[in-house]
């Protein structure tokens, strides 16, 4: 397999009968079907004019539909461009000004922003998935050279970079994150709430259950939700941000799961002993990765000793795990830096390089930014953003320890006006205490936060602007 429609192609021959996709509302497609409308909408591509190299902008709900259309543009050649959705129409602006797409392709209400917005009117093509009735026949090869995706960094750090994946890449991503999954694929039905891992569960024939809750608000779907869609729909894994486990992790029961992997934030330790706690045995895996290189490592919660928490609840930092087999990791002056096949080289804006690329030893590393640690096993710690130390202190040495203060939900540290302030959210009346806790790690000022701001992509990392905005305001 070269390509992300060749592992599609053997699924489908695989698996044809078998669900690919359920849709929140129980709407489901199986493997065959979905390659047969993936190939109709190829049809209506091609008559319009999409061919390879083509880039074509995708404003579509996360849905059957959209995979088809995926596996309809990557069959032509073409490549797909996604904005960064936390962004809105900002994030699609940017995408238009930084890719250049020949087309737009719309799909529910998204289709009124083609007519709205100047830099959409201006494209040549302007598309919507149509069932033409004949599907696509043509004999194109697409290679693993060829450009297949064109996504964006979250602009958390600065504005949002355009990243272009080959169908190589994608592949390779794929092959890093497949070990992970493969055990107890066989007769799994995955809740995915990263759309990109959608691909991955396709490329191995498992069933791919979608969220019944809108993506870019994880903060607000209700556990009992969640419960009602994994019984419902026979769900066995989630694949899910850290902030659904802990909606999950504060209730008294568990619907019964077979694993569940959770990354795209910080995945601290008290959450997943709490859902330990509700179902043991169950298999919880967390995994550290970013926009340019997913995965870096993983940790089984199984695997986290006396001692890991221990060293967590003292100022030690966040336990990541072992780096994946499909990476190399590296430390300079603290920062991790990662190569392999399926880390991200160059941005599609070249100058955009020079901050976090570097070259050692033949191979370009990618610099993630975050500091981190080995310890004695070989396995990677997380001290936060390493531009973010405060006065010698790491923000996860001491936003992991405080998890485990009474009363206290979240933390997160910032520098006001040349001092380390820690915010804490959770029972107010314990502010006395968490001074105290605070103290013993170097911390002079605490404050509380109704609430701690979050990222607008999963909800599950500190908004430190937000953050440092909210503190301005604070006594």
């Amino acid at each position: 397999m070269t390509t992300i429609i060749d592992a599609f192609d053997d699924a489908v021959r695989a698996y044809g009968q078998r669900p690919a996709i359920v849709e929140g509302s129980g709407k489901s497609v199986n493997y065959t079907r979905l390659d047969r409308l993936g190939r109709v909408f190829a049809a209506y591509f091609d008559a319009q004019g999409i061919g390879p190299g083509d880039r074509v902008l995708v404003a579509m709900p996360v849905g059957i539909a959209l995979y088809a259309c995926l596996a309809a543009l990557w069959r032509l050649g073409a490549v797909v461009v996604f904005p960064e959705p936390a962004m809105g129409l900002k994030g699609l602006r940017h995408a238009v000004r930084t890719t250049q797409p020949k087309a737009f392709l719309a799909a529910s209400w998204y289709r009124w922003l083609g007519w709205l917005l100047p830099e959409l009117r201006r494209l040549p093509l302007r598309l919507t998935p149509r069932r033409t009735g004949a599907a696509w026949n043509g004999t194109y090869r697409v290679e693993q050279n060829q450009p297949a995706l064109i996504s964006f960094t979250s602009g958390s750090t600065g504005s949002p970079k355009a990243i272009e994946r080959s169908h190589a890449f994608m592949m390779a991503q794929n092959e890093a994150i497949r070990p992970l999954l493969e055990p107890g694929s066989e007769d799994a039905r995955d809740l995915v709430a990263f759309p990109v891992f959608v691909l991955v569960c396709l490329s191995l024939g498992v069933t791919s259950v979608l969220p019944a809750w809108k993506l870019s608000r994880h903060d607000r779907v209700s556990a009992q939700t969640i419960h009602r869609q994994i019984e419902r729909q026979g769900v066995t894994r989630l694949l899910v941000p850290p902030i659904i486990c802990e909606t999950l992790s504060q209730q008294t029961t568990l619907p019964a799961l077979h694993a569940i992997f959770t990354g795209g934030g910080p995945v601290f330790p008290d959450t997943l002993g709490r859902l330990a706690g509700l179902q043991p045995g169950l298999r919880m895996v967390s995994v550290y990765g970013s926009t340019e290189a997913e995965p870096i490592a993983h940790l089984d919660y199984n695997a986290i000793s006396k001692d890991d928490l221990e060293s967590m609840q003292t100022g030690g930092g966040l336990l990541a795990g072992k780096p994946a087999l499909a990476v190399d990791v590296r430390l300079e002056d603290r920062e991790i830096l990662v190569a392999g096949a399926h880390v991200n080289e160059s941005y599609l804006d070249t100058s955009q390089n020079a901050e976090t690329k570097v070259q050692h030893d033949d191979h370009i590393w990618h610099r993630t930014g975050d500091a981190g640690r080995f310890d004695a096993q070989g396995r990677l710690w997380l001290l936060g953003r390493h531009a973010a130390q405060v006065a010698g202190i790491d923000p996860f040495a001491v936003e992991t320890a405080a998890r485990f203060w009474p009363g206290a939900d979240r933390s997160a540290l910032a520098e006001i006006d040349g001092k380390a302030v820690l915010a804490v959210s959770g029972d107010k009346a314990c502010l006395d205490q968490w001074r105290q806790e605070a103290q013993r790690l170097g911390i002079d000022d605490v404050r509380y936060l109704r609430t701690i701001p979050q990222d607008h992509r999963h909800r599950s990392k500190t908004d430190y602007v937000a953050l440092k905005r909210a503190l301005g305001t604070q006594p």
